[in-house]
């Protein structure tokens, strides 16, 4: 018990949203993207970009005449973290139905005329669009009691 409050307590320390936004991330994994950062540009330049894209995403979910089903947004002193959450009972509360989400945003990411300016939209994915940002991680809740995390490289 003892050892578990340790390792609770190491994941808070070095995960300052665990606990706020979502619960300390159940499962993780590591994912080497394929595609590469866009111009790396200045740190302030890549924070516009990557908070411009969920103002963006977020937007779009609003104008539709039902609720958002999840709500996304970035964090992170240059908002390198990317953290989406369930609004809704019953989602994302296991991995495969964050597997499910990732490939629907990937199917939506593919459709944007930025990945077809970019010719890429039959190769990449929604987490090759992240890198393509320069974000560092994707953290998936449920919004309850399940978050896994993923590390972009």
């Amino acid at each position: 018990m003892l050892a578990a409050l340790v390792l609770v307590s190491s994941v808070q320390a070095g995960d300052r949203h665990a606990g706020y936004y979502y619960p300390i991330p159940a499962t993780s994994e590591t994912y080497t993207a394929r595609a590469k950062a866009l111009d790396p540009g200045a740190r302030e330049q890549r924070r516009t970009r990557r908070i411009l894209f969920v103002t963006e995403i977020t937007n779009q979910m609003l104008a539709r005449p039902y609720s958002p089903p999840f709500a996304m947004f970035a964090k992170g002193e240059y908002a390198e973290k990317l953290i989406i959450t369930a609004l809704h009972g019953d989602g994302y509360n296991t991995l495969y139905r964050m597997r499910g989400l990732l490939a629907m945003l990937t199917a939506y990411s593919r459709a944007t005329a930025f990945f077809e300016a970019q010719r890429v939209q039959d190769k990449y994915t929604f987490l090759d669009l992240l890198k393509m940002l320069d974000f560092a991680q994707l953290t998936v809740t449920d919004g309850d009691n399940f978050a896994h995390r993923i590390y972009i490289e």
